[in-house]
Parts: structure tokens; C-alpha cells; sequence
């Protein structure tokens, strides 16, 4: 039988996280929240860019707060600001979508996000819009929705690769582990703002490999 390595040299989109073999896909398809939060964010952008000149015109204090913090991690190493970012982000409550906007699945903008709080997806929105204005390439960033086996529920985070390991900022975590730390979470499927990844258990059972 062929070996897992092999498997995933032989095809250039392929990657390994949690043991689970990605491939990448030519399209969102399916995935219209996601295209709606990337939609936006030209124009929210704007926003950003009025905020970050003149405080007035910043249209809240959460959205002052982010961008001082935005600031302040400028120089700093792609792990300072992985850390910084976690940890910044996971200082807003937990509210439900249905709380929230009455529905049983929304992906929040970062305004959104900023001004109302949101669930676990709505954290790595925040936290992957984060990171790509720090200057993190999109191919090193995954928001990542997951089976987390312990509990028993879909969940979502975000994988950023630093130094060529993916490491996991969870909204319910301040540390941020690398994917080999993080054996309760099965990844179902992934994007960034340039393509989406699907996931299939290692070809051989045993214990998992890590990279």
C-alpha cells in the first residue's frame, strides 16, 4: 500500500494537520457566509484605514481598541503576533448566533464581530483578518471547522503556520499550541480568502503523524 507521504508528494495541494490528509479545492462552493464576510471587507477596509488616521472617526471604542492593538504589533515576530492576537481576541464574550441575529449559522464581519461579539467561527474571522494586515500571507492561515470529539460538537479556529508548523488559536484557549497538541479536534474542511481544503483520515490506521 502506498505510504502517506508519498500520497501527499505525489499531489502539490495536498498538507497534513491533525493527522488528517487536506486537499485543496477550486472553489468555495457551498460556502456563501464565508464569500459574504470577504465581500465586505473592501469597504469595511475603508473603515479601518479612517479610524487608524483620525480616532473621530472611529465608530466605536472596540473599533479604536483594535486598531491601537494593530499598532502595537507591528515589528514584532509572526509568533509574538500570533500569541498577541489570540490573546486579544478571545477578551470578547461568547454569544451564540441565535443570540445574536436570531439564526442557527452566521459568519460575522469584523465590524460585526467588534460591535456585537460572536461565536467560535466569528473569532478566527477576526483573528485571520488580524494577521493578514500584519502581514501573514493567506496560504499560511486556515480558518479550520472541526469536530471536536471531546465535547461533541463542530467548532471552529484558526491554523497559521509559523516557522513551517501549523499552530491553533482557539477561541477557547489563551495558549497557542501547535496541531500535534490538539488530538481532540477532526478536521472537516478549511479556507482563506483564496481557496478551500477538504479533509480524509491517514491511508494507513495507527497512530497519527505529525509535521
Amino acid at each position: 500500500m502506498l505510504s502517506l507521504s508519498f500520497f501527499m508528494a505525489s499531489n502539490a495541494y495536498a498538507e497534513q494537520i491533525f493527522g488528517y490528509v487536506g486537499f485543496r479545492m477550486n472553489s468555495f462552493g457551498g460556502l456563501p457566509r464565508w464569500e459574504r464576510v470577504l465581500s465586505r471587507l473592501e469597504q469595511e477596509g475603508e473603515l479601518f484605514k479612517l479610524c487608524d488616521e483620525n480616532i473621530d472617526y472611529c465608530s466605536s471604542p472596540a473599533l479604536a481598541g483594535w486598531r491601537d492593538f494593530m499598532s502595537e504589533q507591528q515589528g514584532l515576530t509572526r509568533l509574538q503576533q500570533v500569541k498577541a492576537v489570540n490573546k486579544f481576541v478571545n477578551r470578547w464574550p461568547y454569544i451564540t448566533d441565535d443570540q445574536l441575529w436570531g439564526l442557527s449559522d452566521y459568519w460575522a464581519t469584523p465590524m460585526e464581530f467588534l460591535e456585537h461579539s460572536g461565536d467560535c467561527e466569528d473569532y478566527s474571522i477576526l483573528k485571520y483578518i488580524s494577521l493578514r494586515e500584519l502581514g501573514v500571507p493567506a496560504e499560511d492561515l486556515r480558518i479550520l471547522v472541526v469536530r471536536d470529539v471531546v465535547r461533541d460538537i463542530a467548532h471552529a479556529i484558526l491554523g497559521v503556520r509559523v516557522d513551517g508548523k501549523w499552530m491553533i488559536l482557539d477561541s477557547l484557549f489563551t495558549a497557542v499550541l501547535g496541531h500535534d497538541k490538539m488530538l481532540q479536534y477532526t478536521p472537516y474542511y478549511a479556507v482563506n480568502e483564496e481557496s478551500r481544503w477538504t479533509y480524509i483520515p491517514p491511508l494507513r490506521s495507527g497512530k497519527r503523524k505529525f509535521r
